[in-house]
């Protein structure tokens, strides 16, 4: 598989490792928040939740079929939206609170009772972080203030109770309440409920009020002027000589039905008129007759095809059996000649009745637009007597309809009074709840079971990331890119093992590795040893520098452990210590009592045979370092320290330079190009990738020979849990080989 699909899949395997290796931080987290879940939810006041029901009625009575002065709610979703909010809002909560004198009930006004426990905690900590806020400073002597502050906070409590919702897409408006008390909690739903359909109708009752006093003075107004336009119709009436109430007379009405008889007699015309030049203009082109519409529709014509088609048939039986000159067939021919002679005729006759019928209507035309002429002339006359009679008429009918549409909604909005009723209904009363409703106990156990392995998890993988160090082989050639060589297992494991380091009773490792000569600790340093002898077949690795990145990492006693195993292999092997300031290597060999060492030899102040001190279990020599209070310079750079490495690799098989850290001391830069090979020594999930990063490319950028990264200090059966990158993953299945 390409190495980009292998990135983009999820490494199963390595998920449940993380988890696996961080159980133990899992389970701290997860019984933490687990524990303070099941403690706040012990703790915590039992409350009981009651809910009434309340329903937008959407069909509502109509007593006297008229329209309300406020209007009952469109049965549409925002309406009962609004509603809703209206049922939560601050206005009614305080309407309830003085209903109920919930001021005085120590529930809601938390200055009456004294708080305990978690309580008094939580009040004291919200009182100390409300005098941080600079709106909170007021003048507390100020009676009005406090009494309307206690107020403010006991409307909040009664809000923050409340619970209010729509039952789905429903016209139905559910109104909860939760109390310490059931039946309080009851009573309190109850009350929402009722005072909201008060709400509803004083709003009805406000409204009609107000309406029915504005109308009142408006109709005042409005009546005289009513009396004032019916009197100004009368005076022109009777001065103008029209004596009908309409203004109308019999000249209008006669023009009225001359119209209507002028508008059917144009009609009728302009048929004929169209039919005529129709039948006209198909005939001056040359069309058949038989297509005219007119002749398709005379019965007469009818008739004489029929006649025609039975000629046509009696000849045409006679002509297959005696020939076209036989008498009968002659007689047929003049039949058939006066037939269509009688067609020819037949049309001839409809299109002059066509004819006729046209010039009679355009005369009735002319008659009615002639009569029609002398009624427009004497009602002329009229008219202009009309026109300020209907001024005056339009002034007094559009005065007594304004008039009349204000008294009637006076008496409807009079009657609304005492009809009025509520746009919603109570479905159900809130009934005493028999159980708790807060806190649900299982609910939030499970919510902190849920909680606690979220958090944990969380913890886990927060700790993956931050994780630096380095765990696996495949890790080290991964991200360092450079051999992995081994891993070194910590000696004493678990409690009894530390218990054993602290009081003495457990062997240093070097020493150890000496009486355990089949274990995996033992075993480990074979393979740094095996891969030195192999890291380069064609030359001999004989001066290893044993260096790591910081203190610490476990160098001295990697250097001292292989020392020990090559001599123990065989090899004549000596070990020098060229760490100059800590001295780690002499001090485990002989403590302080070094008076002779390297850099006594180097300066001429002693023989190499005389420094040389020889292992007290194996046949490796060691060059230590006696206490100095100066150093030189440069030591290792010197020519004397390069003819000692020179005469030690002659008379060597193997020669392991302890070195101080690269990254902080200079001088092991040094002695890793002047040796043959480097070993970088690295702790355990402990010391940081990037240091150790830092320390390979040093070795690299001076050209020495790296051999490649050993991991001291692990612990065999955690490095398991860390993936299968190398073989410290199938440790439980080859520790059979090892006798620990």
């Amino acid at each position: 598989m390409p190495q980009a699909a292998e990135d983009d899949l999820i490494d199963i395997k390595g998920l449940i490792g993380a988890f696996r290796r961080r159980l133990g931080v899992f389970l701290a987290c997860f019984v933490l928040v687990f524990t303070i879940v099941a403690l706040v939810t012990f703790q915590a006041t039992p409350l009981y939740t009651s809910t009434a029901s309340v329903m937008i009625d959407i069909r509502q009575t109509e007593v006297m079929d008229f329209e309300a002065v406020l209007s009952g709610l469109p049965p549409d979703s925002a309406a009962v939206d609004t509603e809703v909010e209206i049922i939560r809002s601050r206005a009614l909560a305080e309407k309830i609170v003085d209903l109920l004198e919930l001021e005085e009930d120590p529930e809601f006004n938390g200055r009456l009772r004294e708080p305990s426990g978690m309580a008094a905690f939580k009040n004291s900590l919200m009182g100390f972080v409300s005098l941080l806020r600079p709106d909170q400073v007021s003048d507390a002597s100020d009676p009005e203030y406090t009494d309307r502050l206690i107020r403010e906070e006991v409307i909040s409590a009664v809000q923050s109770r409340l619970s209010v919702r729509r039952a789905g897409l429903t016209y139905v408006i559910d109104i909860s309440f939760e109390s310490e008390d059931p039946r309080k909690a009851a009573q309190i739903a109850n009350a929402f409920a009722d005072q909201y359909l008060v709400e509803q109708l004083e709003a009805k009752f406000d409204a009609t009020s107000r309406a029915n006093s504005w109308l009142n003075d408006r109709l005042e107004v409005l009546r005289d002027e009513v009396r004032a336009a019916e009197s100004a119709v009368e005076i022109y009436r009777a001065d103008s000589g029209l004596l009908s109430a309409e203004g109308s007379s019999l000249t209008e009405q006669q023009i009225a039905d001359l119209n209507a008889q002028l508008v059917v007699q144009r009609a009728e015309y302009d048929e004929a008129r169209a039919r005529l030049n129709s039948v006209r203009s198909q005939m001056s082109r040359g069309v058949s007759a038989d297509t005219i519409g007119e002749v398709l529709t005379s019965q007469v014509i009818q008739d004489l095809r029929a006649r025609q088609a039975d000629i046509d048939g009696r000849r045409a039986d006679l002509s297959s059996r005696y020939g076209s000159r036989h008498p009968e067939i002659l007689a047929l021919d003049r039949e058939a000649t006066n037939v269509e002679a009688q067609i020819e005729q037949e049309i001839t006759r409809i299109v002059s009745s066509l004819e006729s019928e046209a010039e009679v209507a355009r005369q009735r035309v002319q008659s009615l637009e002639s009569s029609l002429s002398g009624l427009r002339t004497e009602l002329t006359q009229n008219n202009r007597s009309l026109v300020r009679l209907r001024e005056l008429q339009r002034d007094s009918e559009a005065s007594r309809t304004l008039y009349e549409s204000f008294l009637n909604r006076f008496r409807q909005t009079g009657e609304q009074e005492s009809l009025a009723e509520a746009d919603a209904r109570i479905v159900s009363l809130a009934a005493v709840p028999t159980a708790q409703s807060s806190p649900n106990t299982m609910l939030n156990l499970a919510l902190g079971f849920v909680l606690g392995g979220i958090v944990g998890v969380g913890f886990v993988f927060l700790l993956e990331m931050l994780d630096s160090g380095l765990s696996t082989g495949a890790q080290v050639e991964a991200q360092l890119g450079v051999p992995f060589i081994a891993s070194v297992p910590m000696l004493n494991l678990g409690v009894l093992g530390a218990l054993r380091r602290l009081t003495g009773g457990t062997p240093a490792p070097q020493d150890y590795l000496v009486e355990k000569p089949l274990s995996s600790f033992t075993e480990s340093y074979r393979t740094l040893r095996s891969a030195i002898v192999l890291s380069n077949v064609d030359e001999a690795q004989k001066v290893v520098a044993i260096t790591s990145a910081l203190p610490g990492d476990g160098k001295t006693t990697t250097t001292y452990c292989l020392g020990r195993l090559s001599a123990i292999s065989g090899s004549k092997t000596i070990i020098v210590d060229c760490d100059l300031r800590r001295r780690l290597l002499s001090k485990a060999r002989a403590g302080e009592k070094v008076e002779a060492g390297l850099l006594q030899y180097l300066a001429g102040e002693a023989k190499l045979e005389d420094v040389i001190v020889k292992d007290d279990k194996t046949d490796c020599d060691i060059l230590p370092l006696a206490k100095s209070n100066y150093t030189p310079s440069d030591v290792f750079g010197s020519a004397a320290f390069k003819r000692l490495l020179a005469e030690l690799r002659e008379s060597y098989d193997l020669v392991v330079l302890d070195t101080a850290p690269i990254l902080p001391v200079a001088e092991t830069r040094t002695l890793a190009k002047l040796a043959d090979t480097v070993v970088i020594a690295a702790k355990w999930r402990k010391t940081k990738k990037d240091a150790v990063g830092s320390a390979l490319s040093i070795v690299q950028s001076l050209g020495a020979n790296l051999s490649g990264v050993i991991l001291t200090q692990v612990n065999p059966n955690a490095r398991s849990r860390y993936g299968y990158g190398d073989y410290g993953y199938y440790y439980s299945e080859y520790r059979k080989y090892y006798v620990d």
